[in-house]
């Protein structure tokens, strides 16, 4: 398969697309609680409906803090990000009790575009298990040999069809959408910072390792 090379401009607008997508959900449902506590006049409904907001709003800045650091500029060129913050913003992705995330690094200051990788590769990890599961993060290394591994195990884990080629930016397809562009992304990523990512899938459970490149 020839892989695929996004124009600029195409690259920014999908990305820009999957950014509203996973935000649209809870600030819709802030919409709606907003709508009935203007109708509602019964105390327990606009309970219930200052709750939905509380919750849809928890659930987007979340979303938002995670996308910013995953897909965002984040600091200056050539910035590292503390691998705390990233930590911090996956643990408030994952906001059912279905999942659990085991976070065995100690902090550390890593590069941006690593951290970005990492970040990602959480985010396929978190689509794996779908009835939910857990999610272990290791780091091996740090700066230029820092490696990767996320492992997500639960029932049925597997991953969606396509997504190793798209990371290895050879789309079965031969095309790149919305619905496709963080696995392409994660593998932009990952050779900007001259890394290569090996996916397994056995025994529910899927493996994403991202190491440094051989000489």
């Amino acid at each position: 398969m020839t892989m695929v090379a996004l124009a600029p401009m195409d690259l920014a607008a999908l990305l820009c697309s999957r950014v509203c997508h996973d935000v649209i959900s809870p600030v819709g449902a802030i919409v709606n609680g907003l709508e009935v506590l203007e109708d509602e006049k019964d105390g327990e409904m606009r309970e219930v409906a200052l709750e939905l907001i509380k919750k849809s709003a928890a659930a987007a800045s979340a979303r938002l803090q995670f996308c910013r650091l995953a897909f965002g500029a984040a600091g200056s060129l050539g910035a590292s990000i503390d691998t705390g913050d990233a930590e911090s913003v996956t643990r408030g992705l994952i906001v059912n009790d279905r999942t659990t995330l085991v976070w065995n690094p100690s902090r550390q200051f890593a590069p941006k575009n690593k951290v970005k990788l990492l970040l990602n590769l959480c985010l396929i990890a978190l689509t794996a298990i779908p009835r939910g599961g857990s999610i272990t993060v290791d780091l091996a290394g740090e700066g230029d040999k820092l490696s990767i591994k996320i492992q997500a195990s639960g029932t049925n884990a597997r991953l969606a069809s396509g997504v190793a080629d798209l990371v290895a930016g050879r789309p079965e397809s031969g095309h790149v959408d919305a619905h496709s562009i963080q696995p392409y992304f994660v593998g932009l990523v990952a050779r900007e910072c001259a890394m290569e990512v090996a996916i397994t899938v056995e025994n529910e459970s899927v493996t994403l390792e991202a190491r440094p490149t051989a000489a």
